[in-house]
């Protein structure tokens, strides 16, 4: 049984890469054009992963011909139900470039995720587009919805993925089925990393914060400082007995208020999204929280890469394609 490789862009602070190394994906290569997440990327797994730190605009995609999976989470802002919804007019749409690689690498299997906004009617014409150029190179492809929660993630964070099989073997692919049982909570989560300070109010603080949490955003370089999101999200987070306006340094001491809610650190935002207590976010305190809140959680990058190995591994189908 070979070794599965992958080629990864947008790759940002490892996320959906961590989840593809789970799933028993090497990375050829994983591309970034943001300084401080290739720090992070570097800091973590630079003797393991080649790192390249440049747009993917300027990537030769025939370099990596034949890998056998491209990977990546293209820029969500073209989509995003928050802002304008440009789509193929918005300059940081990388849906074409994405295209362009694909086919000039020809992987086996194609995995890109993004915001749900583009699920909806607006982009219909736009989804259609991308499958039938899938389709000509000869993919099989599906688009699903998907939410972080079903895989044991404590929040919601729904994202639309497109997967895409060589159809010799599409017939073995298989969405991976959600995980028994509810998912954990915010408090179960984060109960220990909010009593490590000291802080009197910990236990209580964490029975109360019994369920999961609302979509994590990074946000953008054109705004301000960390913040759990915008009014509606740090309402979500104020029942949570979270304060939203802002990111703190380090949990809560002994001083702390007990009936104060405490800000999240970079560090638990990180716990919630998946990632393990020893991934290391390089950067300020605002590029480390952007590239968290940015990122694919590592539990559902290793489920749906998972499940696309396992039909890669399965014997290819000679009949023609139905």
């Amino acid at each position: 049984m070979h070794e599965l490789t992958v080629v990864e862009i947008c790759a940002g602070a490892g996320g959906q890469a961590l989840g593809l190394e789970q799933a028993g994906f090497a990375h050829a290569a994983a591309v970034e054009l943001d300084p401080d997440a290739c720090g992070t990327l570097r800091r973590n797994r630079g003797s393991d992963w080649k790192i390249i730190e440049d747009d993917v605009a300027n990537m030769d995609g025939h370099a990596f011909s034949g890998v056998d999976l491209f990977a990546g989470g293209v820029p969500c802002p073209p989509f995003s139900l928050a802002g304008k919804q440009l789509g193929r007019d918005d300059e940081r749409d990388l849906f074409p470039e994405a295209l362009r690689l694909i086919a000039e690498i020809r992987p086996r299997a194609v995995l890109l995720e993004n915001v749900r906004g583009l699920g909806t009617t607006r982009f219909d014409g736009y989804r259609a587009h991308v499958l039938r150029r899938l389709d000509d190179l000869g993919y099989r492809t599906w688009w699903q919805l998907v939410n972080a929660s079903e895989h044991g993630v404590p929040q919601l964070r729904p994202r639309f993925v497109l997967v895409a099989i060589e159809q010799g073997r599409a017939g073995a692919f298989r969405w991976p089925g959600s995980l028994p049982g509810p998912p954990p909570t915010v408090g179960d989560t984060l109960a220990d990393l909010m009593a490590s300070g000291g802080w009197p109010g910990a236990a209580a603080w964490a029975a109360g914060a019994c369920r999961v949490a609302p979509t994590i955003v990074g946000g953008s370089k054109k705004h301000g400082g960390p913040d759990l999101g915008p009014t509606r999200a740090r309402a979500a987070w104020s029942e949570l007995g979270v304060d939203g306006l802002g990111i703190a340094a380090g949990p809560p001491g002994p001083d702390f208020p007990v009936s104060q809610p405490p800000k999240l650190t970079v560090r638990m935002v990180a716990r919630l999204q998946g990632f393990p207590d020893s991934w290391v976010f390089t950067g300020s305190k605002t590029a480390a929280y952007r590239q968290v809140g940015n990122a694919f959680p590592p539990p559902v990058a290793r489920a749906l890469s998972a499940a696309i190995a396992a039909a890669l591994r399965h014997p290819a189908d000679a009949r023609p394609p139905r």
